[in-house]
């Protein structure tokens, strides 16, 4: 098996009767972490949710390869097993179902295998004491009442118990203050290593304060129309996008 990840072939993607994605391609490899940044409206998160085959969306045409295999039309949970994490820009609140065990859960169906709950729980107090989150939120229902930072953080938390091959934050910064931001970003940090990858779904620079991405893609009406290193991400914090449209 090749060190390719994810490779993405002229992906054409419908909302409804509206074209999205008008020929994506795109190709991650293990130890790799790439950025996708664009304006509002220009494709982003439905580059994350056609990965994931969300059925909200429609593939046209192209194909998805994962770790040489086709995934383009697999059903979102067998997609997940195979080893793809995405944290949702805003994530769900599932009342009565306690942070604890919707991670136990989780981490059984993607692996297959039972959770030693006690092991378990010392690996989440050891995460949640590096991510600073309060250890009491364990037993409180998912995202009920959680701030959006500590929602955030719940997201990486999860990042971190699942441990997939390849990792798709959705605009993870959006209205986060700069502690959180550093946190989420020590987490991705936490979580990185040559065997995996992470894709960021970002329309600003925020988080990239405090990553350094392997490549940076900028996303304009439904198509990358640029890619480069980090130094184009501060270019775009200089510049804007009205070059690229």
């Amino acid at each position: 098996m090749s060190d390719k990840l994810l490779e993405i072939k002229d992906l054409h993607v419908n909302a409804g009767e509206k074209e999205i994605l008008k020929g994506i391609n795109l190709e991650i490899k293990k130890g790799e972490i790439h950025v996708i940044m664009g304006p509002n409206g220009s494709g982003k998160t439905t580059t994350a949710n056609a990965i994931l085959n969300n059925p909200s969306y429609t593939k046209t045409s192209g194909n998805i390869i994962f770790e040489d295999e086709e995934i383009t039309n697999l059903k979102t949970d067998e997609i997940a097993r195979k080893g793809i994490f995405m944290s949702f820009q805003l994530p769900e609140e599932i009342p009565g179902v306690s942070v604890t065990n919707f991670l136990k859960y989780s981490k059984n169906k993607i692996t297959g295998k039972p959770v030693k709950i006690f092991e378990f729980k010392d690996e989440l107090k050891r995460y949640m004491e590096e991510l600073n989150m309060n250890p009491n939120n364990m037993e409180r229902s998912l995202n009920v009442g959680f701030s959006g930072g500590e929602k955030k953080k719940n997201e990486i938390l999860q990042m971190l118990v699942l441990n997939p091959k390849l990792a798709i934050l959705d605009e993870t910064d959006s209205g986060l203050d700069v502690d959180a931001i550093k946190t989420v970003s020590k987490g991705i940090e936490m979580f990185k290593n040559n065997e995996n990858a992470v894709l960021i779904i970002t329309h600003n620079t925020k988080i990239l304060h405090s990553l350094k991405p392997d490549f940076v893609h900028v996303l304009v009406d439904g198509k990358i129309v640029k890619t480069g290193s980090s130094e184009l991400a501060k270019e775009i914090e200089d510049n804007g996008y009205a070059e690229y449209k």
